[in-house]
């Protein structure tokens, strides 16, 4: 889902390659940020054919209701978590899926939202939700929970090295006064760690932030679990990554899905952007494809 601004679609072609092969189908896209994979598939299927939209973030529904006017009446949006997506697909009675995708981590809808708190290089509150209904921020984690268990998520979910530094820099940073802003956390990091290349020295520390606030890699795997089994015959399952725990669950998950009979492998090898989107949208260049169709 990670877009430069003007939220451009990462594997967009690839990603619709894959995943349409009934033009009267229904589709789900489970991660509908600004609209632009849903609106690739109206526009690739029939009258005959409708979608399915669940994104966690209101604002991201908001705006991509706006973008998807011109098919009134195909598609159907609802504010809806991985978790319950078999809620959601029971309820909107639409049948068997000829495909569903899933297009992870954030938009530029939300990095590029001061107020939000995804991004370090903008001053904005510790918070990270995307959705702005659920309990747990940033902020109480970086503020509340203990050294070892902020070390254990810095590892576990940022793959940081340096974890027990930086769980030692906020204990001790908010034993004097609590870190409540984003760029309060990026400084704190940043005059200690050295950049690596390009990459921001609280990268990974703000990106096991945000999946633990909003539970990404748990819901993930229920939300792919549930999703299978409301594919048809020859239905496709396809997962846009952005990070190596996303792709190692969806990898895993797919082999188990083999495994057990239910799906033949797509995608052999996961779909990388080629050299010219990396350069139109460098945040696309971590981007993995990967994807399944359901057995007879």
């Amino acid at each position: 889902m990670e877009t430069e601004p003007g939220h451009e679609s990462v594997l967009l072609e690839e990603a619709l390659r894959l995943l349409v092969t009934d033009r009267d189908g229904t589709y789900l896209d489970a991660t509908v940020g600004a609209g632009g994979h849903s609106e690739g598939i109206l526009r690739r299927i029939s009258a005959q054919g409708n979608l399915v939209g669940t994104d966690m973030d209101p604002e991201a529904l908001q705006a991509a209701e706006v973008r998807l006017r011109p098919f009134a009446g195909r598609f159907r949006l609802v504010h809806a978590n991985f978790r319950t997506l078999s809620q959601v697909l029971t309820a909107a009675q639409s049948g068997k899926l000829a495909g569903a995708l899933f297009d992870l981590g954030v938009s530029s809808l939300q990095l590029d939202k001061a107020s939000r708190g995804f991004s370090l290089l903008r001053e904005g509150p510790l918070d990270m939700r995307l959705d702005p209904g659920s309990p747990l921020t940033a902020g109480r984690i970086v503020n509340e929970w203990p050294a070892e268990q902020l070390e254990l998520l810095f590892r576990e979910y940022g793959e940081e090295r340096q974890a027990g530094l930086i769980a030692r820099l906020i204990v001790e940073r908010r034993a004097k006064q609590p870190l409540s802003t984003t760029l309060e956390l990026a400084n704190l990091i940043s005059a200690r760690l050295r950049r690596t290349g390009r990459i921001h020295p609280a990268t990974r520390t703000f990106m096991a932030l945000r999946i633990a606030v909003n539970q990404e890699l748990e819901n993930l795997t229920r939300g792919l679990e549930a999703v299978v089994s409301f594919l048809r015959p020859g239905g496709r399952l396809a997962v846009i990554s952005f990070h190596s725990l996303e792709d190692r669950i969806v990898k895993n998950v797919f082999k188990s899905f083999v495994d057990h009979g239910w799906c033949i492998p797509v995608t052999q090898s996961p779909v990388c952007p080629g050299p010219e989107e990396m350069d139109r949208n460098p945040r696309a260049r971590s981007a993995k494809l990967r994807s399944v169709e359901k057995r007879p």
